[in-house]
Formats: structure tokens, C-alpha cells, sequence
């Protein structure tokens, strides 16, 4: 078995105890966002699993939105980026 070079670690420790690994991000040809993929590309970059830039270039992402996702996620939670629950969000 082959390991792909890449940059950066390959799993990183959640502070709840759980590993994330690259292969739980997202496929890079995702183009319908569910809030729970959303939720592992920002946690994906908070905890040093990729770097932002990696992250918006691999998901074809503009700045503004990823920021959004990781207000939203600050602020609200996971919840926060359901597209049911947006309107809501930005509300409070």
C-alpha cells in the first residue's frame, strides 16, 4: 500500500477525542453543501488538517463564504449552516 505525499498531517485529534483524517473531508467535486460537509471543511481548517487557502482553492470557495461558514459555526453552531435554518441565524 501506497501513502499520497501530501502537506500537512494526515489525521488530526478533535478536542472531543475523535480523529479526523483527510478522508473525512468532503470529495473535491462537491457541489451540493449539506451542512455536515460544511461543518467538516471548517473544522477541517481549525484544526490544521488543511490550510485555508488549500480549502478554498480545493472547493472552489470565495473567501466570503468560508467566512461566513466559520462565523456562523462560532457563533450558532453546526446548526447555524443549515440552509432551513440561515434566515434564523442571521437574524440573531
Amino acid at each position: 500500500m501506497y501513502l499520497k505525499k501530501v502537506d500537512g498531517p494526515r489525521a488530526v485529534t478533535l478536542p472531543d477525542s475523535k480523529v479526523m483524517s483527510r478522508a473525512d473531508l468532503p470529495a473535491d467535486t462537491t457541489r451540493r453543501w449539506v451542512a455536515s460537509r460544511k461543518a467538516a471543511v471548517v473544522r477541517g481548517v481549525n484544526y490544521g488538517l488543511i490550510s485555508k487557502d488549500e480549502a478554498l482553492e480545493r472547493y472552489s470557495l470565495s473567501e466570503e463564504e468560508f467566512t461566513h461558514w466559520v462565523q456562523a459555526v462560532a457563533k450558532h453552531g453546526e446548526n447555524a449552516l443549515k440552509a432551513t435554518c440561515a434566515q434564523v441565524y442571521r437574524q440573531l
